[in-house]
């Protein structure tokens, strides 16, 4: 059993891992402390344990919360284990097949996908199940003896076992992975996504093999490292497991780090009264834009690079543009920011680490935005001729001054950037300019006023140690899991007593797992939902469960305010959703005056 540590908590570390820095927030009971480092991306754990050095601290009576990088680079780099994917016959080439959609959608040539699983690695069972959990046809002793002699031949490290209607019964899952030895990583998509589409729940699936041993591997070197100090990780959805169990499920780790950034700009909303946010991370290598009214907003219809990801995860938008993005001139002569990240290592040219590219960072520095000796807290000092070396390879190329062309590059990320907050307001028909645009991340600060002026928005916020500020919202984050279950069919022929029942199931799994952490029973909030559309629809809005009339009526209102209209349609069920956490850590942090 997972439990927490006995050890008397004194003192609340938060950590995240970014690209470019490592960020460390400690709280005392009293005062806040912070510190930074950069980052070592080959071994995360290196730069927490060198932070942790140079405060002075000691692991016993610290409990620690970490927003960790690992899994998101694991899969964007595409540096996962060796992992077999099991499915029903005549389904192995689900994952490459894929859906219609393109994500370039006017690309007259798009680039080949490579697929997520070699041929070669999916393995087909004769077990099927009907959709009413019949079985059709059942697991024989040949399926059980060819998935071992591909065990043996492939030496997998992983494997993702994905099969049909596993959500309504996973007998055979469960079988299947009862014949594979201790020491393969195993994924269930029962477990990790039980929930229909057989694509989205698959990719899931195999994004937990492919990286969890990766991620399980990290936490457990890291944990060891800590030892006295339990350590908790931050979870896409905004909320915090155990590392122990954080290593089971790395998929819902993909937004970790950005997470501790929307969980502290909710705390800095309500510490000013503000509720309508627009949330603006800028760090070294992207930045993250999201809408917060009132509560963070989570979404199962999320990206990861190529692959959907349909676990929850909090709702935003990410560019590759940041104080790191490198600026280029293209093959037409235009001037271009980003993606490419000078990241932390050689990072920006004013680093004096090697790096000679010019970046944001070093356009800020020479427009005098940045004091050189100032950096760090005065921990690390920019090199201002670097900067103006390298951002003079632009100005000589677009025949402008230094200045003039260092002010394009800002502008020019301004400009990416200001796109990305109208994707998350004005393309969902959210007007931003009552809103509040809350800045943080290392470089924000330098840009709020020019996105706020963008936009129409009369109000910015910067909160006090904005550049740490994701490190700062993990301390504020509460022990939660988000659980899911499909369960399909017109909502109006259910009743509300079977529902209600099999809600109350999943609130007791997720209790279940929150007890074994170490949280108290009564300290457990439970908030139910189900996934709605019209008859007819293939995708979904989520509303809280009022009973079933009530959530009926609140559809139709929420779908005409989303698309401009309502059908009269039936409106069917597709899943249950089920949120629990514990009650907010008794921590009261500094605040901020209005």
């Amino acid at each position: 059993m997972d439990t927490t540590d006995t050890t008397e908590t004194r003192a609340w570390l938060g950590i995240d891992t970014g690209g470019t820095f490592t960020d460390f927030v400690l709280f005392d009971g009293q005062s806040l402390r912070i510190h930074k480092v950069l980052s070592t991306p080959r071994a995360p754990e290196q730069a927490i344990l060198k932070g942790i050095q140079e405060m002075g601290l000691s692991t016993a009576g610290l409990q620690v919360v970490h927003g960790s990088t690992v899994a998101t680079n694991a899969v964007l780099e595409r540096k996962g284990v060796r992992t077999l994917y099991i499915a029903n016959r005549g389904l192995g080439d689900v994952l490459t097949i894929g859906r219609q959609a393109r994500r370039e959608l006017y690309q007259l040539q798009p680039p080949r996908q490579l697929p997520p699983v070699p041929r070669d690695y999916c393995v087909e069972v004769n077990a099927r199940m009907g959709a009413d959990g019949e079985h059709v046809s059942e697991l024989t002793a040949q399926d059980r003896e060819s998935l071992l002699e591909a065990i043996r031949v492939l030496q997998p490290e992983a494997v993702a076992i994905n099969l049909l209607f596993s959500f309504i019964d996973d007998g055979d899952e469960r079988a299947i992975e009862s014949w594979l030895p201790d020491e393969l990583f195993v994924s269930r998509s029962s477990q990790v996504l039980p929930e229909y589409r057989e694509y989205e729940r698959g990719i899931a699936t195999w994004l937990n093999a492919w990286i969890g041993p990766l991620v399980a591997g990290y936490l457990e070197r890291l944990n060891a490292a800590l030892s006295p100090a339990p350590v908790a990780v931050m979870q896409s959805s905004a909320g915090t497991v155990s590392a122990a169990k954080a290593g089971e499920k790395a998929v819902h780790l993909l937004l970790s780090g950005p997470a501790g950034g929307l969980m502290g700009a909710r705390f800095i909303g309500q510490q000013t009264q503000q509720a309508q946010l627009l949330t603006f991370d800028m760090g070294g290598t992207s930045t993250d834009v999201a809408l917060v009214d009132g509560d963070i907003g989570l979404t199962s219809e999320g990206y990861i690079g190529p692959w959907p990801v349909a676990v929850p995860m909090v709702d935003m938008h990410t560019i590759g543009a940041g104080g790191g993005s490198i600026a280029s001139i293209d093959s037409g002569g235009l001037l271009q920011v980003g993606p490419e990240s000078a990241g932390a290592m050689p990072g920006p040219a004013c680093y004096g680490q090697g790096g000679e590219l010019p970046t944001v960072t070093d356009a800020n520095l020479v427009l005098g935005r940045l004091r050189p000796n100032a950096f760090l807290g005065g921990a690390m000092s920019l090199d201002v001729e670097a900067a103006a070396v390298a951002v003079k390879t632009i100005a000589d190329q677009l025949q402008l001054g230094l200045e003039e062309a260092a002010h394009g590059i800002i502008t020019l990320a301004n400009e990416h950037m200001a796109q990305a907050l109208r994707v998350i307001s004005v393309q969902r028909g959210i007007d931003p300019r009552p809103y509040r645009l809350v800045s943080f991340g290392g470089a924000g600060g330098l840009h709020v006023c020019a996105l706020a002026e963008a936009l129409g928005m009369s109000h910015a916020l910067v909160p006090v140690h904005a550049g740490v500020l994701s490190a700062l919202g993990m301390l504020a984050a509460p022990r939660s899991r988000q659980l899911s279950r499909t369960l399909t069919g017109v909502l109006a022929d259910f009743s509300e007593a079977v529902v209600t029942q099999k809600l109350q199931a999943l609130a007791a799994s997720g209790t279940q797992e929150l007890v074994a952490e170490g949280i108290a029973v009564a300290d457990v909030e439970t908030d139910f939902s189900l996934d709605l559309r019209y008859r007819g629809q293939s995708y979904t809005l989520n509303l809280p469960w009022q009973g079933l009339g009530a959530t009926a009526s609140a559809f139709h209102v929420v779908h005409e305010q989303r698309y401009g209209h309502r059908l009269d349609a039936a409106v069917e069920l597709v899943n249950l959703r089920c949120r629990l956490q514990s009650s907010p850590p008794q921590i009261q942090l500094p605040e901020i005056a209005n």
